[in-house]
């Protein structure tokens, strides 16, 4: 009715989907379906109504529902998230029915049998974010909790949300039962700022002062594996890599910066290295006064890097007063690899794996074969090779087997079975090899390890990808963007995922996240062609011209050469409408594409211009004989 009244009320709103949905009705739909109806006749909906839940939206495999109070609601998300049937039953865990949640409080706009608003966005958005069997709530939301509700909660700062003007504080509520962490089965954070009494404490990226600017691979990892060793000590709440990295090269007041992160201390340093040389300076921070209250420079040879970095550990831990465990000081102490040149070699080689060209990965192969000269026992080098042998073959159609690559990742498991990003490899090579089953639990092995492995993420994206699968990409995708905040890949796919999903909007804000990305990206390595190669068609899809002929002439300068270069250039022609020349590259891209590529040339949605060109059915015939 055009006179209906509209009514707006400020309530708490929950939102929770079904993860992996579209991956248990493409194993089987009618038994996926039974068993999210008995879920709910049995389970879901009785406890929605014992804490006074009003179920007001269904939506396939989400749900949004009203409560009275903010309270209400968390007592029934924590109630679901910890009592979902299925859980330590023997059900398979590709086979359990289990949901995210978000909880917001905001307005919600009842017009006729329509519900929406801000509230019930943000909500949803909320949900997104919640891992697996997890719970996320608004910093709003979790004030008005207060100490009502006996959880815990992990800051993760403000993330990006989209279709938001500014980024949402977020927070995670912590399932475990305070004795055990593993009691819940969920892989979370490791204490991302929890509100407890425990100190909390801000790595900011330690800066670059080299000479050398390429050193910028030696200062990041001296940051990171800083936070990875303050992270294992139980009476410290640290923030994530993923929220501090997005602060790198900023010029910051750090007594803002820790009001922002909701920090008590920030620890904040420089990296000089020459030759053989380091030096390191730092200094712990109190955020509300912005006074230093420990600061030391380190001058030491390089082999005495491990060294410095437990003491600064040491350090940051003593003048915090937190006690260190046995276990934990023996965690910290527990090096990947005892080899400092090893080490150097693995630092280097991972920041050329993360350009992805073919000479990149050649660079970060030869690399972390340095590393296991120097060590035969670093499981994570191993795993770089495998990477770079999974990248080069389905990238740049290079001659490298399935069991050469599954070779590699049992050597890196054999010495380190939780090492996430061997699991990661394995799993993209049973994609290559079009082993469905197999390369989705070990991308579920390699997640429940580390939710934060970006190669887990994004080879998980592109293998759904690769079967049509758009929605699950887009939620790996959108993971990936967050957990590594320079890089321009996972958005610029995510883009396209999204206009796979038709949802144009949400597409091209991404599209200009990663395109700004990938502009810092071309600034830094001028040499490397593929942040030009996936803007040029991301550009094209929308409809920027002129811009996107640009990017592509500039990639084709730099690569001419590169096999995964034309397939890009073709994509960029299609959506341009350049038919002839988007033929022109695929006929040389396909005499070397490799076999997972040639699965996504059938489904890839940019080619989608050209799909009813007599030539298009050619090549296809080619590339299936």
């Amino acid at each position: 009715m055009e006179n209906e009244p509209i009514e707006r009320r400020l309530t708490a709103i929950l939102a929770a989907d079904v993860v992996g949905y579209g991956r248990l009705m493409e194993a089987n739909e009618e038994r996926t379906l039974a068993a999210l109806k008995h879920h709910r006749r049995e389970f879901f909906d009785p406890t929605l109504a014992k804490h006074g839940g009003r179920l007001f939206k269904v939506m396939g495999d989400g749900f949004l529902v009203e409560f009275s109070s903010v309270t209400r609601a968390l007592q029934c998300a924590v109630e679901i998230q910890r009592g979902m049937p299925g859980r330590n039953t023997g059900v398979p865990e590709d086979r359990q029915i289990r949901f995210r949640i978000g909880i917001n409080v905001g307005d919600l706009i009842v017009e006729g049998d329509d519900f929406f608003g801000d509230g019930v966005i943000l909500a949803t958005r909320l949900e997104g974010l919640a891992k697996p069997g997890g719970i996320a709530c608004s910093a709003f939301t979790r004030s008005q909790i207060g100490n009502k509700i006996d959880v815990d909660f992990a800051d993760q700062g403000e993330i990006a949300i989209k279709n938001a003007s500014k980024p949402v504080h977020v927070y995670f509520v912590e399932l475990s039962e305070r004795s055990s962490d593993k009691s819940s089965g969920l892989h979370t954070h490791a204490k991302d700022t929890l509100i407890s009494d425990n100190p909390s404490v801000a790595v900011i990226p330690f800066a670059n002062v080299s000479n050398d600017p390429e050193q910028e691979y030696f200062s990041d990892g001296i940051t990171e594996d800083i936070i990875t060793d303050l992270s294992k000590v139980s009476g410290l709440s640290v923030i994530s890599r993923n929220t501090v990295f997005t602060l790198k090269g900023k010029a910051l007041n750090l007594e803002e910066t820790a009001k922002n992160l909701g920090v008590s201390y920030l620890v904040d340093g420089s990296v000089r290295k020459a030759g053989n040389r380091v030096r390191i300076t730092v200094q712990l921070v109190e955020g509300v006064t912005d006074q230093p209250i420990w600061a030391e420079r380190y001058d030491r040879d390089l082999t005495d890097i491990f060294a410095v970095q437990d003491e600064i550990t040491h350090a940051v831990v003593d003048q915090l007063k937190v006690t260190l465990l046995p276990e934990e000081r023996k965690a910290i102490e527990q090096e990947q690899t005892g080899s400092p040149e090893a080490y150097n070699a693995y630092l280097r080689g991972a920041e050329f794996l993360r350009n992805r060209t073919k000479s990149s990965l050649l660079s970060a192969r030869q690399l972390f074969s340095q590393a296991v000269e120097f060590d035969p026992e670093y499981a994570k080098a191993y795993a770089g090779i495998a990477n770079c042998a999974t990248w080069l073959k389905t990238h740049h159609g290079a001659d490298i087997t399935i069991e050469e690559i599954l070779s590699i990742t049992d050597k890196a498991l054999a010495i380190d079975p939780d090492l996430a990003d061997a699991h990661a490899a394995r799993g993209a090579a049973m994609w290559i090899d079009d082993r469905r089953n197999e390369a989705i639990s070990a991308f579920e092995q390699a997640l429940s390890i580390d939710p934060d492995s970006y190669e887990a993420l994004f080879y998980a994206a592109r293998f759904f990808e690769t079967i049509g699968n758009f929605e699950n990409a887009a939620v790996h995708y959108t993971r990936a963007t967050e957990v590594r905040p320079d890089d321009y890949q996972a958005p610029l796919r995510l883009s396209e995922a999204l206009f796979s999903l038709q949802r144009p909007e949400t597409a091209k804000q991404y599209t200009q996240i990663g395109i700004k990305r990938a502009q810092e990206a071309l600034k830094l390595h001028p040499e490397n062609s593929r942040p030009a190669q996936l803007g040029a068609a991301a550009l094209a899809r929308i409809d920027e011209k002129a811009k996107a002929k640009a990017w592509l002439s500039r990639a084709m300068e730099i690569d001419p050469d590169d096999n995964h270069m034309r397939y890009n250039a073709a994509c960029t022609y299609a959506q341009l409408g350049e038919i002839d020349l988007a033929f022109e590259m695929l006929n040389k891209w396909i005499e070397k594409a490799a076999t997972n590529l040639l699965l996504w040339f059938q489904k890839d949605p940019d080619l989608g211009p050209i799909r009813n060109d007599p030539r298009y059915q050619g090549l296809l015939d080619r590339a299936q004989s």
